[in-house]
This record gives C-alpha cells, structure tokens and sequence, in this order.
C-alpha cells in the first residue's frame, strides 16, 4: 500500500475512477483539525472518523493533551502547533527545552507527531517583535529536539499566507516582500540546513473571490481549462495552486535557496459565504476538492518540479462555529459537527457503526462531474 502514489500512474484511467479509499492508505493527503468549535465531537471520535477514511496525516493548532492522547498509537502523523503568543517566551532554549519536554515528548512515539509549526502566518501579521521572534524560537525548539534525540523524527518549519510574497504572477516572478525579506533568508538557512519544508497556506478561492473578472474559475477549482504559460520558464499551469507553489519555489531561489521543498499547510475552498464572497458555494467547495483530491491520487508534483510530489493539507475537516470574521471562515469543514458531510465529496464513513455488523469500509469515488469540460 505505501507505493501506491507512487505506481498509481500504471493504473488506467478508467480503473482509477472506480477505486476508492478503502483500496489503498492515503498517504498523499492531509486533513486539518481545526477546534474554534464548540460543538465538536471528542478527539477520539475524530481519530475514528479520520481512521476511518484511511487518512494518516493531520495537523492541528495547538498541542491539545487530550487530542494528542486521542490520537496514540492511531498510525495518524500529526503535526501541532506552537501558538503565535508563545514565540517570545521560546526565544529562550531552557523554555523551548521545557516546552518540547511537556507538550511533546511525554506524548511520542505513540503519537506519531512528525512536525512542529512554530507560530502561523507570522511574517504576514501586523506585530512586528513577532517576526523577530520567529527564528530564535524556531531555532530554539530544533534545539529541544536535538536534545532530547528527537530532531530525527520532527520537523520544524512555520505555515506563511501567500501574502508574504510580493509578486507570484508569472510563477518565476516569484518574490518576498522587501520588509521581510531579511529575516527570510534566516529562517530559509534554517530549513536548509535542517532539511525541514517551507509550508504555505495558499487557497486559490481569495484570489478568484477579489478579481472573478480576471481569474477563470475553471483555473481556480482545477477544472479543464486552457491555462497559462509562464513567459519566462515556458512552463504550462493548468490551475492556481500550482502556479502559488512555484511562485513560493522561485522566491526561496531569489533569496539563493533553490532546494527547499514546498508544502501546502492549507488549502480549501468554502461551501459558503456572505452576498459579497463571490464563489464561496457548496458546488465550488465540492468540485475544488474533488479535483485536488484526484490530482493528489495521481501523485503529481507542480510543473517547475514536476517528480516531487506536492504534499498538501486540506482545510478542513469540521465547519467550526466560532470563528471570526465573514461566513465563509465557518464553513470550510469537510463534515458537519454532528459527523455528516458538510456536502459531497467522495469521502464517507459511518459515524456510528451497528455493533451487530462491520463497520462499513469509507471510500472515496474519483468519478466526478467536476472533471468534465464545460461546453
């Protein structure tokens, strides 16, 4: 099962659409735990739920006990969050030491933890001794880790908005904005040096929801479209994503980092919105992720770099209540509080099983209406 990304490209296309999740361990694709809630199930309901559509890799936003209890011995790869208010109390190694020491290590190997998140889009926030932070915290923690003889199995690496790049069109435009620019190349030597991903939330819907004009939904929910080609590298993109990847990859290269992998921390689309967020509807949301779903099945990697598959998170698993701002910050889940599908997108799993039967296997159908042309 775990070559499957890799030889699913020897499978033909008509067998590939009647496959599904109970055929294979998704090993291309994660799901993140969001918890501004207060109407969510308890984590071990989550690790069955998520068990149950055969997904292994999960991030959440924090370093919950009781999640982290929840999801031992799951075979679940979990990465957790360092929160942004935490940062200047880690510049301090014996701090950092102390935390890793109390939020990680009690809890590993049992709970398959495989990264560290210091902060979140912390060079695009507006406090500025929170970016001057981030490095000697970041450094910090790695050093915890050394330590304690678990850098091996942890990475350490911070999720960036998209916002923090200058330019991303043309993808080889890529560029990071001057006023961060500096400490990026800190935090660049870092990931170089540890081997560790530069992880971006990128999500295509906020770039169609603020020029739908201008940008081709097609283009936006990977749909069949004519795309572009990036003047310069001649290099053909036949969705969004993709090109904000690459755009991220030719930043790190103008900075003099050309071999730091690129990892999507979020991607999503809403299922729903208010009357002035263009696009945010339960059709979008379905098709943009049954299409990302497909072309994750199909272990592809982005044009620039084409053999390196693109390891992405989707956001997110519940529709979570309390979360601020417009509507559609509630409504990225995958499923409904109560466990049924926010709406659907291939994935299924019974949430309470009859204890007279076996619990029906969850399965994912990559046939979707989605993947037709338009006339």
């Amino acid at each position: 099962m775990a070559n499957f990304c890799r030889n699913i490209a020897l499978i033909p296309f008509f067998l590939l659409l009647s496959l599904t999740f109970s055929d294979f361990g998704v090993t291309c694709l994660g799901v993140n735990y969001g918890q501004v809630a207060n109407n969510l199930p308890p984590p071990d309901k989550v690790v069955d739920l998520l068990s149950s559509l055969k997904i292994t890799k999960s991030r959440i936003y924090d370093t919950n006990p009781q999640v982290l209890t929840a999801f031992a011995n799951s075979n679940i790869e979990l990465i957790v969050t360092v929160e942004n208010q935490m940062l200047a109390v880690l510049v301090d190694p014996q701090q950092a030491l102390q935390w890793v020491s109390t939020h990680i290590k009690p809890y590993f190997p049992a709970t398959k933890i495989t990264g560290i998140a210091v902060g979140n889009e912390v060079f695009t926030d507006d406090d500025t001794s929170l970016i001057q932070n981030l490095v000697p915290a970041t450094v910090s923690i790695h050093g915890a880790l050394v330590q304690l003889g678990l850098d091996k199995y942890i990475q350490v690496s911070t999720p960036n908005s998209l916002a923090v790049l200058e330019e991303s069109y043309p993808p080889s435009a890529g560029s990071f904005k001057t006023e961060v620019a500096g400490i990026m190349s800190q935090y660049l030597q870092f990931l170089s040096s540890t081997k560790a991903p530069f992880w971006i939330n990128a999500y295509t819907y906020f770039a169609y929801k603020d020029a739908p004009n201008r940008i081709s939904l097609d283009y936006a929910l990977f749909n069949p479209n004519s795309g572009m080609v990036d003047p310069y590298t001649k290099l053909h993109y036949d969705n969004m994503l993709y090109a904000q990847v690459d755009a991220a990859i030719f930043a790190m290269a103008r900075l003099g980092y050309n071999g730091i992998e690129v990892r999507v921390s979020e991607t999503g689309w809403p299922s729903k919105g208010d009357p002035n967020e263009v696009g945010a509807t339960v059709v979008n949301a379905a098709t943009y992720n049954k299409n990302l779903l497909r072309r994750q099945m199909a272990n592809e990697g982005t044009p620039l770099r084409p053999n390196m598959r693109l390891e992405v998170y989707l956001f997110a698993l519940f529709n979570e209540d309390m979360k601020p701002g417009p509507t559609s910050e509630r409504n990225y889940g995958l499923f409904q509080p109560d466990g049924t599908m926010a709406y659907n997108v291939g994935l299924s799993a019974l949430s309470t099983p009859s204890s007279s039967s076996t619990p029906s296997s969850a399965s994912i159908s990559l046939a979707s209406s989605a993947t037709k042309v338009k006339p």
